[in-house]
């Protein structure tokens, strides 16, 4: 079955620790922690010190999406705060390969992630080494932008070619998910969903999770 990431970018940051507990009892699988430097992306977000605190009240594993340049960096220092994958951009590495194999080494698990307009035959030499691929669905940086229609062609090409290198890698979407795209992408071969706006923005985000979950 799907697994669903409910991003925190789109929760109340007035009463996280309220957020953070309707997560935990929720049929959620992990928490979508995103990154933003201002410089990769024309936003802020969080960074080390909220994701240390974070970690003391959640319960599930942490899916850290960094949206910086210079990823390398600062690997070492998500993953002591708590980080259980961690995802970086194609775009912001300019050895991919190596800045995978640093996040492997501290434990975590390995995330690659293409934005809309890079195409999935980037990975062909690198798929073998990724745990994820993350496809964004919208133009990383601010949450609550329309979904992409492109999307769907490009979870197809992209299961295709996990199928044919036989990568153990699963697929990610993340930007503009909700209960009307989330079946057909997962129809198409994705594995997770992160959802921001649908989840946190709904008068029930307990529930919103439990349809993500149970289409």
């Amino acid at each position: 079955m799907h697994l669903i990431a409910p991003s925190l970018l789109s929760a109340n940051f007035l009463n996280l620790e309220k957020d953070i507990d309707m997560v935990n009892r929720s049929q959620a699988d992990w928490f979508h922690l995103d990154v933003m430097d201002g410089v990769f992306v024309p936003n802020i977000s969080f960074g080390l010190p909220v994701i240390e605190n974070i970690r003391k009240a959640a319960r599930k594993p942490f899916d850290v999406h960094l949206m910086i340049i210079e990823p390398d960096r600062y690997v070492e220092r998500f993953r002591k705060a708590g980080a259980d994958i961690i995802s970086i951009h194609s775009e912001a590495c300019i050895h991919l390969h190596r800045s995978v194999c640093l996040i492997k080494s501290t434990g975590a698990k390995a995330g690659i992630v293409l934005n809309p307009h890079s195409p999935v035959s980037l990975l062909t030499d690198i798929i073998n080494d990724a745990d994820m691929v993350l496809l964004m669905s919208v133009n990383p940086g601010f949450g609550g932008q329309k979904f992409i229609e492109n999307t769907y062609r490009k979870v197809r090409e992209l299961k295709e070619l996990i199928l044919k290198k036989n990568s153990k890698a699963s697929i990610e979407i993340d930007g503009g998910v909700d209960l009307k795209n989330g079946p057909l992408l997962v129809k198409e071969g994705a594995d997770i969903l992160v959802a921001g706006n649908t989840v946190f923005a709904s008068p029930d985000p307990e529930e919103t999770i439990s349809l993500l979950k149970n289409f």
